[in-house]
């Protein structure tokens, strides 16, 4: 006899319990996290010094590109350059300076005669005292401009090179420059015409010398390596553990274990085989809850900076483990599967986080802290492939799946950046804040839930629908499937693949 209860709503069977995390995985995870990301930011230090270094050994000077400074006033000045050698250190050795710095000023005006000059603070302050002047207190370099401090004044200047008190300068048409080691002192530099009318317009270039900064980025990229070394096979042993805790606790659906299952394809004799066409075999699903607090979804950005906590960690050991995934398959043609469940096991978390949160707002039970499986009404499910194509991972990533990119781009960046584009604005802190086409339907939800404490349905399938296009194309370019994702939305909370498999076990199960 075979009993059915139409009442209730299909669902994965899950073990009664789920085996927590030791706490040596998650120190080793931790910790090589931490190391491997000390030594990526020592190794992303190094490469600029690197270049610079490249570029002293060939001009001299690590030198900038020359910029145009226009002032109505005088003069330019510099604010207070305080420079402060230790007494005992002297300011030149054997090697030579510990620091030299170059000023170039190019008139932009053809056969104006201009004036550079570096002096002590307090002398230029009296020279200028009575002069309007314009002090330069920021430089923005993308897009470039600089920013003045006005000094007001009613005098004209004295000429600038009749001056006694500078300690380098340098006057004439063309191009002129400064040159000098560091002294301990408050200095000034004054850009002026000769003449000392106004207003000023050069173009401006500096430099600096300094015999550390070699040793400086040979020690940075040997800590570095060091810190890569080590911290790698340690985060991979952590992830690696903490896989296999979250493999070992998850369920298995008719006959998938989550991340790391796979799908009985045979039926029983007889049996029809039901269509499952729109499935993909990274599955995401979501119950929306029938009644949500009016006012909750308006902080979980504060409750669930716990798990945003935690996913930094979790997603920065994703990419690395994924990394190496990556050369495991280039060789063996295999994802080593401890790292595959651990892999599906951060993107789970992130999922249901997600779906509490500021991805779907369609629940207000707060997210477990586990890889694993559990009850919690959002799951994220990947098969574990048995085998994945040698040359496939070197291109599914970025080449491949650029399609879906742009797809998946459209409605998850920021619609300001979109509006900006294409109004050609320029890409500096005008697109920083905003929102995207996603984010933006999950507020209206959210809208709807503060006024009439319900979720519209057909909203809700929709941004599920978006979710789930994400999730796989994550999961394809992740490495964890050669499958490529469907081009097609698929709405609503259950997963096309979570049907199909249930009624495949349904029609695989005999009555008795």
């Amino acid at each position: 006899m075979t009993a059915t209860d139409t009442t209730t709503r299909p669902h994965r069977p899950l073990p009664p319990e789920h085996p927590s995390a030791r706490p040596g995985h998650v120190v080793l995870l931790v910790g090589g996290v931490l190391l491997a990301a000390l030594g990526l930011v020592l190794m992303g230090v190094a490469a600029p010094l690197g270049a610079a270094v490249l570029q002293q050994n060939k001009e001299g000077y690590v030198t900038s590109s020359p910029q145009r400074y226009t002032v109505p006033s005088y003069a330019i000045t510099s604010e207070r350059l305080e420079v402060v050698l230790d007494d005992g250190v002297p300011s030149t050795g054997r090697s030579g300076p510990i620091a030299s710095f170059v000023l170039r000023a190019t008139a932009a005006t053809p056969g104006q005669e201009i004036f550079v000059g570096v002096g002590p603070q307090d002398e230029v302050d009296r020279y200028l005292s009575a002069v309007e002047h314009s002090e330069l207190t920021q430089i923005r370099l993308n897009p470039f401009r600089p920013t003045y401090r006005t000094v007001p004044g009613a005098e004209a200047p004295a000429l600038p090179g009749t001056q006694d008190f500078w300690s380098l300068s340098a006057q004439g048409p063309g191009t002129q420059q400064v040159e000098s080691d560091l002294r301990s002192g408050n200095w000034a530099v004054v850009i002026m015409n000769a003449d000392g009318t106004r207003p000023v317009t050069v173009d401006l270039q500096a430099g600096i010398r300094s015999r550390f900064l070699a040793p400086v980025t040979l020690a940075s990229v040997i800590t570095g390596l060091t810190l890569l070394v080590i911290g790698i096979p340690v985060l991979v042993l952590g992830a690696s553990g903490l896989g296999r805790t979250a493999a070992s606790g998850a369920g298995t659906p008719t006959g998938s274990a989550a991340g790391g299952g796979t799908l009985p394809l045979q039926v029983g004799p007889g049996a029809a085989a039901p269509s499952t066409t729109a499935s993909y075999p990274a599955r995401l699903s979501g119950r929306l809850d029938p009644q949500l607090s009016r006012w909750l979804w308006l902080v979980k950005w504060l409750l669930a900076v716990p798990h945003y906590l935690v996913l930094v960690v979790l997603w920065f050991a994703f990419v690395v483990t994924t990394v190496v995934a990556g050369f495991a398959i280039l060789v063996t043609g295999r994802y080593p599967r401890s790292l595959f469940a651990f892999n599906v096991g951060v993107l789970r978390w992130s999922w249901r986080v997600g779906f509490y949160a500021y991805a779907a707002l369609g629940t207000d039970r707060y997210p477990p802290f586990t890889l694993a499986r559990t009850d919690y009404p959002a799951d994220f499910d990947v098969d574990y492939p048995d085998r994945l194509s040698h040359g496939l991972v070197l291109i599914k990533s970025w080449l491949l799946a650029l399609p879906h990119l742009v797809i998946v781009g459209v409605f998850t960046a920021n619609v300001f950046s979109w509006w900006n584009m294409r109004d050609d604005w320029a890409p500096s802190t005008q697109s920083a804040a905003g929102i995207s086409l996603l984010g933006l339907l999950v507020l209206v939800g959210g809208f709807f839930v503060l006024v009439t404490r319900q979720y519209p349905p057909a909203l809700f399938d929709l941004v599920l629908g978006l979710d789930r296009w994400v999730y796989r194309v994550i999961t394809y370019v992740a490495l964890m499937r050669d499958e490529y994702p469907p081009f097609h939305l698929d709405q609503g909370g259950e997963d096309p693949g979570d049907s199909g498999r249930q009624a495949l076990s349904t029609a695989g199960t005999p009555d008795s």
